[in-house]
């Protein structure tokens, strides 16, 4: 189903999914606690006219769900041609409050003046198990609370001239045999119900004797706080306000946010570049995290959400931000991962937004034997990043914050987890995080971040330890070799034996064409590069009618048909694209970067990969390291 849009200011960020309907409301952090019962339920808009009544879910309306192109306001147009009226939205979150704010234009399209009612339900499950939550409605204030110990969520709204709302209903939500309160919507007249707790629900009625051809305006808010007293602070603002004020303020903190970075942006491609820099911006917590994705749809598939901070989609997710200047989210996630790293110095598989360690799958013995439930690559693309950093910016005061705790720590760990019979980094998880063994990939991210750390232990007048990291990654850099085939291709990896035998897995993997080419410090006329990229034509590109770069052969994640050997991923194809960039092989790279700017919804909005057949999204949808890669690919492209 995905999220075609979404809405944040680094505390509550909200998803849209493709009927333009809240599915996703994270709050008080980017992508932990979701407060709405995503997983069965959406919010709903209904529209009673004359004694008719639709949902504009229903199938009958025409939905239209699309972004602006230079702020993270939506551009939303439903239309229901049975019902003769359309809906424009335009959805918010505040700048300076946390606030989703809708302003909503109601158009009577008939020739003769009609009633016509508009109906704002609203479902929250803001205990875990949707039953201790209360709904009441506040007569002083006029609006609705949904609350539970410290979260609130205050819904009020009103017609641009003033107007309230003048109908409400609250009652049981899927619980004890009850479908909701939003049915009672459906012959046009609430209840006044004002209290209920259990699992609840919601509606708000905003009703208006319409003229022929008459738009009327109304906005509709929900206010997140820890108190009814705070929340209500804001209501009051609100209450007092032109509601038309708040969105050019909104759209000017964006595109003022745009205009922050000291790159300007390649005049090709420029709107999607600006809707992929604010889709990642909007996963950026303020505390420092970079969500993977916040659509919590891949549950319903699968055993969790993306809704984590892996470090390794976060280094990537800022790379291009640190590209274009705009420094101040890599320096909250360089606290964040100076924060969460392991005593030992190397970071864990993946974090919630509030720091602690997220959920895993990658168990702590391997073959009975102790291992790190790591992938070692996230710690080495970190200290990468920040290297990157420092030579684009030139902030030496970051890197003298960070050097003792964060990046001398983990250099010393990369620098000592190496396998003596070998030469090679030890063992961990992929990047893929499904196998356990020595990775092309990883070993080359290992040769980056020591390379990095080095430049900046020189940056520190710290000589021994820049002669100490850049020896270990030139010792690996020189057992690089063992890892190439002799049919001529870097493998996906091996893994040491404890009897001292090494076992081999020689599956083509996308990654170790990329990791070599951009990690390890290969020439790009190196032939093992060379010669892996025309294995990677031959039997990873373009397999299936849609075409794209498979991340290896015969991967089985969300392959549904089988005669395939994958999904193409929009990550495995723009990885190719740079690499012809970095070659100066525009020709070829030009096609795969239209394939995934193809594969946009209309919002800008891109997935994680694709039906093979079909060309469909399958998987998170956005996700932001498919961003991040499309911004790097159209930069690498405007300069060669």
């Amino acid at each position: 189903m995905g999220r075609p849009v979404v809405l944040s200011n680094g505390q509550l960020f909200v998803g849209l999914d493709e009927n333009g309907l809240v599915h996703d409301f994270y709050y008080p952090y980017v992508g932990l606690e979701n407060l709405t019962n995503a997983r069965s339920s959406q919010h709903k808009i209904g529209v009673w006219v004359d004694g008719q009544f639709s949902w504009t879910d229903d199938g009958s309306w025409q939905a239209d769900v699309n972004f602006e192109d230079d702020a993270l306001i939506s551009d939303i147009h439903l239309n229901s041609n049975a019902l003769n009226v359309s809906l424009h939205l335009k959805d918010f979150i505040d700048s300076e409050h946390n606030a989703f704010i809708r302003h909503i234009a109601i158009e009577n399209k008939a020739d003769t003046d009609r009633d016509i009612r508009l109906f704002m339900h609203q479902v929250f499950e803001i205990s875990r198990d949707g039953r201790a939550d209360t709904a009441l409605y506040v007569p002083e204030e006029h609006y609705l609370l949904d609350y539970k110990g410290r979260y609130c969520l205050l819904i009020a709204g009103k017609f641009n001239d003033g107007d309230d709302f003048d109908q409400y209903a609250v009652g049981n939500y899927g619980i004890e045999g009850k479908a909701g309160t939003f049915k009672d919507a459906e012959d046009g007249v609430l209840s006044d119900n004002a209290v209920e707790h259990g699992g609840v629900d919601s509606v708000l009625r905003f009703q208006r004797h319409f003229k022929a051809g008459q738009t009327s305006l109304v906005n509709y808010w929900i206010v997140a706080a820890s108190s009814q007293n705070d929340a209500e602070q804001v209501h009051k603002h609100f209450k007092q306000k032109d509601m038309t004020d708040h969105l050019p303020k909104v759209r000017a903190h964006w595109q003022q946010w745009l205009e922050e970075g000291d790159v300007a942006l390649p005049a090709d491609h420029k709107r999607s570049l600006q809707h992929s820099l604010l889709i990642v911006k909007a996963h950026c917590d303020n505390r420092g995290s970079v969500l993977a994705s916040g659509d919590s749809s891949i549950f319903n598939y699968g055993r969790d959400y993306y809704c984590y901070c892996w470090p390794r989609d976060a280094a990537y997710a800022l790379w291009p931000f640190i590209r274009l200047g705009h420094f101040h989210e890599a320096r909250q996630f360089f606290a964040f991962a100076r924060d969460t790293m392991h005593k030992d110095g190397y970071l864990m598989h993946k974090y919630q937004p509030d720091r602690a360690i997220g959920s895993t799958w990658h168990p702590l013995v391997h073959g009975r034997r102790k291992e790190l439930a790591i992938q070692e690559d996230e710690t080495a693309s970190v200290l990468f990043i920040i290297g990157e950093y420092f030579e684009t910016s030139k902030d030496l005061e970051l890197v003298e914050s960070m050097y003792h705790s964060f990046i001398a720590p983990c250099a010393n760990f990369m620098t000592q987890f190496i396998d003596v019979e070998t030469g090679l980094p030890h063992a961990t998880y992929d990047l893929w995080e499904e196998k356990f063994l020595t990775s092309t990939y990883t070993v080359s991210t290992v040769i980056a971040g020591l390379q990095a750390a080095a430049k900046m232990a020189t940056a520190m007048q710290a000589p021994d330890d820049a002669l100490r990291w850049k020896r270990a990654a030139d010792g690996i850099r020189d057992n690089l070799h063992k890892l190439y085939h002799s049919d001529g291709y870097f493998i996906k990896g091996f893994l040491l034996q404890s009897d001292g035998t090494i076992e081999y897995d020689n599956t083509l993997d996308i990654s170790s064409l990329y990791g070599p080419y951009m990690y390890a410090g290969l020439r790009l006329d190196d032939e093992r590069l060379l010669s892996t990229a025309k294995h990677v034509e031959d039997r990873i590109l373009n397999q299936s009618p849609s075409g794209g770069v498979l991340r290896y052969e015969n991967d089985n994640y969300f392959l549904t048909k089988r005669e395939y050997k994958g999904n193409p991923w929009i990550v495995s194809t723009l990885w190719l694209a740079q690499f012809y960039a970095s070659l100066g092989q525009n020709e070829k790279a030009q096609p795969l970067l239209q394939w995934a700017l193809d594969r946009e919804l209309p919002s800008g909005i891109l997935g994680e990969q694709f039906d093979p057949a079909t060309a469909a999204p399958v998987g998170v949808t956005p996700l932001v390291w498919s961003h991040a890669e499309l911004i790097n690919t159209i930069l690498d492209l405007s300069k060669s």
